[in-house]
């Protein structure tokens, strides 16, 4: 039986807690999202079950979080958890990468490898972006779901395994299957059970504790007090449609703190309308490129070179060449240079 769980994704507290130290279900996950819930009921009984499991959503909305739970909430969770990117996969080492091989099975094969199933053997291999996988690769994953056997590149047998396969996707499997780009046969087994997680715009009511746990865990890891958004601040936030989602929400959150300066919202073309410039004079443009960077570090150099994208001895240059010195008002703020 296929289901299909439209809920709020997840947060991960604390990546580097061991499998022993198995957490609630409601310490896994952040936010009141009502349908959260029947999200975690979907994702812990197929953890439970040990089936394969299709996850879908968009980049950044918080799929290997829930791969990880998978792991954690069933009977494999002492055993490992073994990821990879599909899309990082390269072509003419594909099938090694995945199955493995045998010494001698190519040029430069100077020993064996156990390849991404034989190494996650008792525990969960994670699929991330499988339909990025090259359609003459998706035949022999195709076996290994089906069969629960491998054959190393070089091998003369296949050899048994005992794995639960996640997979994730950004893509729109079906539609990938009309047009030719992914195996029918292949989406059937792994959309045994799928679970969606939904966009970041989708749970907006989650997004003020979301911030208040990104805010907290990089307050501990800069040693800087944690950000409090104003009442202004958080309706701007709830209000930003997120195209990254979760990962973005968090890059947001960290970015301040590297910089020191307020969390900036990126602008985008739904928000900024038609790009227009100030004027088309290079020079006039750069020098305030600098004066806003130096603004909004109130004065820091270094931060202000990261937020322009330049190493600090450019912007050095840059500030001489344009003669920003420091008679300016943020100099008084801020003199440090890195």
């Amino acid at each position: 039986m296929k289901f299909l769980a439209s809920s709020a994704s997840g947060l991960e507290p604390d990546s580097t807690i061991s499998d022993s130290a198995r957490k609630s279900d409601a310490e896994w996950f952040i936010g009141r999202h009502p349908t959260i819930r029947r999200l975690m009921q979907h994702a812990t009984r197929a953890a439970e079950v040990e089936c394969t499991v299709l996850l879908s959503g968009e980049t950044g909305s918080g799929k290997e979080v829930w791969a990880r739970f998978l792991h954690r909430g069933g009977p494999r969770a002492q055993r490992a958890f073994v990821p990879v990117n599909c899309a990082a996969l390269t072509a003419t080492l594909a099938e090694s990468q995945l199955f493995g091989h045998e010494r001698g099975a190519f040029t430069g094969a100077l020993g064996s490898a156990l390849g991404v199933f034989r190494s996650a053997d008792g525990g969960i291999a994670f699929l991330d972006e499988i339909g990025e996988m090259p359609l003459e690769l998706q035949p022999k994953l195709l076996r290994v779901l089906q069969q629960r056997e491998v054959t190393p590149v070089g091998a003369s047998h296949p050899l048994s395994i005992d794995v639960q396969v996640v997979a994730a996707t950004n893509r729109d499997l079906e539609a990938e299957v009309a047009a030719g780009r992914f195996r029918e046969d292949l989406f059937y087994r792994l959309n045994m059970v799928e679970l969606r997680v939904p966009a970041l715009r989708e749970r907006i009511e989650d997004i003020p504790e979301l911030i208040e746990f990104f805010a907290a865990s990089f307050a501990t890891k800069y040693g800087r007090p944690a950000w409090r958004p104003d009442g202004e601040a958080l309706r701007d936030f709830c209000e930003y449609d997120w195209p990254g989602n979760i990962r973005q929400l968090s890059q947001v959150i960290e970015q301040s703190y590297v910089l020191e300066a307020p969390p900036n919202l990126p602008r985008t073309a739904a928000t900024r309308g038609p790009t227009t410039l100030p004027c088309f004079n290079l020079a006039r443009l750069r020098n305030e490129a600098l004066r806003q960077a130096l603004a909004t570090t109130r004065g820091h150099k270094g931060r202000a070179a990261k937020l322009l994208g330049v190493h600090p001895n450019t912007l050095t240059r840059l500030l001489a060449q344009y003669d920003l010195t420091d008679s300016d008002p943020w100099s008084h703020d801020h003199a440090a240079t890195a």
